[in-house]
């Protein structure tokens, strides 16, 4: 039995065969972007109330790390471990696993040890910075700097700054420690080299140094 044929349907007529509008589209979209007709899309507003958008271009940026005032220019995606390191030459606090699982980026940032690889530079605005650099007075060592050196507690050294930092911060909120406290509060950095039996005995130490406290040996 004869089946006829599907008619195409005929230029100049409703309706369009698949085929034909492909091969207009193929060949509109380029021709359109090779004349310069393309257009980017209007950018949308932000309603009401929201915070501006910044970025991605390099935005002013202000820092106020160990007690000097830094102006850059960066990206809003650079983090502070980034803008220190790459931007203002503080090299103290190191990047290493640039997850916040590791602590050797530790600086203190309102009282608080934070990683500094996980915080955008934009957001530390208006935020008192304190990095390894900033405890020493001259050339006098903190004194938890000093007990680190008295307790030998490096080995390799990559990640003694982020502990000195950290180490620092704790005492500030808990001066006269026992052993487990330190274990607990130093658990958010890790040395690769396990001097941790080095790093109590100079927490316990700089502890009597700074505070004059009885801390627990």
């Amino acid at each position: 039995m004869r089946r006829d044929k599907p008619k195409t349907p005929e230029r100049g007529k409703k309706g369009l065969s698949r085929r034909d509008f492909f091969r207009g589209a193929g060949v509109a979209v380029p021709t359109g972007l090779l004349a310069g007709q393309a257009k980017a899309p209007k950018a949308s507003k932000a309603p009401a109330g929201a915070a501006p958008m910044l970025g991605p271009g390099k935005v002013p940026i202000t820092l106020r790390i160990n007690g000097k005032v830094e102006k850059l220019e960066l990206e809003p995606r650079i983090t502070l471990l980034d803008a220190m390191r790459n931007y203002l030459d503080i090299t103290g606090a190191k990047k290493v696993c640039d997850r916040g699982t590791c602590g050797t980026c530790t600086v203190i940032m309102d009282g608080d040890a934070v990683y500094a690889c996980q915080v955008l530079a934009i957001e530390a605005q208006g935020k008192a910075i304190t990095t390894i650099e900033g405890l020493n007075a001259g050339e006098q060592l903190h004194p938890m700097s000093q007990a680190f050196v008295n307790n030998d507690a490096q080995q390799c050294g990559y990640c003694t700054p982020g502990f000195v930092v950290a180490c620092k911060a704790f005492l500030d909120k808990h001066p006269n420690p026992t052993r487990e406290q330190i274990r607990r509060g130093l658990g958010g950095n890790l040395c690769r080299c396990g001097s941790y039996t080095g790093i109590e005995r100079a927490v316990l130490e700089a502890a009597k140094a700074v505070k004059g406290g009885s801390a627990h040996a």
